[in-house]
């Protein structure tokens, strides 16, 4: 029975992720699903995603290809930085309670250009991005760790909407050299 028909839960969605991360390592195409019958039973029958994704906007952050999945499968929010605010609460809030998914996973990754505009001076609308992330990181300047603290805080942004043992909300970091993810960095 695929994702399509059946709600999973938050473990099984988790290591369905893990899964997925691992045929994407040693794969030069994306396995997912994008069937024309895949395409027509979500227009038919609506999306049922197994889990929600918030990944940077980075154009090498491609969380359907990263977790092997397809049409249907994830639920993704892309934003620079992969900051959360209320448009991104109100989405993944519909995508928990409205479309079902256990799952609520902040990617975070190596090299993110806009952790690292964090310790500059901006101005216009990435301002709001930069001090956001700011406010997150502190003066931290290993990459690596403050693209942690960063993913860390938009979990604890997330959690607070959660109280119930059913939706799980991880952080994650996904490795653009390797194409590893490790998940619950926290």
């Amino acid at each position: 029975m695929n994702t399509q028909e059946k709600q999973i839960s938050a473990s099984e969605a988790l290591n369905k992720l893990k899964a997925g991360n691992k045929t994407y390592i040693d794969s030069t195409k994306n396995v997912g699903d994008i069937s024309p019958e895949i395409r027509m039973y979500t227009s038919k029958n609506g999306q049922h995603p197994y889990a929600v994704i918030v990944s940077c906007s980075d154009s090498r952050v491609i969380p359907e290809s990263i977790f092997s999945a397809g049409i249907g499968e994830l639920f993704v929010i892309r934003v620079a930085g992969n900051v959360v605010d209320n448009f991104q609460l109100g989405s993944i809030e519909y995508a928990v309670e409205h479309l079902g998914a256990h799952l609520v996973v902040v990617l975070g990754h190596t090299g993110c250009g806009a952790v690292g505009a964090a310790h500059g001076d901006n101005s216009g609308y990435l301002k709001h991005i930069t001090d956001e992330i700011k406010r997150a990181i502190g003066n931290e300047t290993d990459a690596v760790r403050a693209g942690m603290l960063n993913v860390n805080n938009s979990v604890a942004k997330v959690k607070k909407l959660f109280t119930d043992a059913d939706t799980l909300v991880i952080g994650a970091m996904y490795h653009t050299d390797s194409g590893v993810v490790d998940f619950d960095i926290s």
